[in-house]
Formats: structure tokens, C-alpha cells, sequence
């Protein structure tokens, strides 16, 4: 029996963050629970929650991708995995670690913008009454 693999490419918004051939299994994260794929299932959608995604390559052995929700899209021997952010790593302590950096910083980023926003929301409104007081 000949074996089969499958070409696996993770796309972020603005960028293709891995593109693999070779992969023997992917393991994913859906709202029902997790579900694996190899190279002969039928071909399927699936919608991503945030967690790791799981692939695994002769060459590279098992790789963690910390994924931040999405999409993932599996026709013939091709998987499109479509998700906000990534991280990747071999160590899960590891990506732990980086997963948690990255979201205190855009944390601390969120509230930059919903502080700008408020502030010129309130602006807007203040200028908006005034027009309306004239």
C-alpha cells in the first residue's frame, strides 16, 4: 500500500504563516472537540476554536500551531487552514510561553485603541450636540 500524504498551508490575514508537504496527520480543535485527519478522509470544512492545531511530518515529527479560531478547508490531499493569529513550536511548555506573551501584549494593545476610540467617540458626540444646539 502506497502512503499518502497531505500538503497543509496556514494562512494568516496578510501573510502565509507555514506551507508543508509531506504531512502524515493534522489534529484540530472544533467547538464539537477535536477531530484528525489523514490523507484519505473525505473531504471536509470544519470552523477552528482557538487552541493547537497538531501536524506531523516524517521530517519534522509533531509540530504545535497555537491558532487563534478560524477556518480549515480540506479538498483531495490539500488543507487550508485560515485562522487570525499563529504560533508555532515543538515544546508545548514552550508555545505556552509565547501564546501568553502574545496576547498580554495585544491585551495591552486593545486597550490603547478602545482608549483612542472612547475618546473620540465622546469628542464626536460633544461636537455633534453642539451642531444640534445651534
Amino acid at each position: 500500500m502506497l502512503l499518502a500524504f497531505m500538503n497543509l498551508k496556514i494562512l494568516l490575514p496578510f501573510q502565509v504563516f507555514t506551507e508543508k508537504s509531506g504531512v502524515v496527520r493534522i489534529v484540530a480543535e472544533t467547538h464539537s472537540g477535536s477531530f484528525g485527519l489523514l490523507p484519505h478522509r473525505l473531504d471536509c470544512v470544519a470552523a477552528l476554536t482557538p487552541g493547537i492545531l497538531i501536524y506531523e511530518t516524517e521530517s519534522d515529527g509533531e509540530v504545535f500551531v497555537a491558532v487563534d479560531g478560524g477556518v480549515l478547508v480540506k479538498t483531495g490531499t490539500d488543507v487550508l487552514v485560515s485562522v487570525r493569529r499563529a504560533t508555532s513550536g515543538k515544546d508545548l511548555g514552550q508555545l505556552h510561553n509565547l501564546v501568553e506573551q502574545e496576547f498580554l501584549t495585544l491585551d495591552e494593545q486593545e486597550q490603547s485603541v478602545r482608549s483612542v476610540m472612547s475618546k473620540l467617540e465622546t469628542r464626536f458626540l460633544r461636537r455633534l450636540a453642539s451642531f444640534q444646539n445651534e
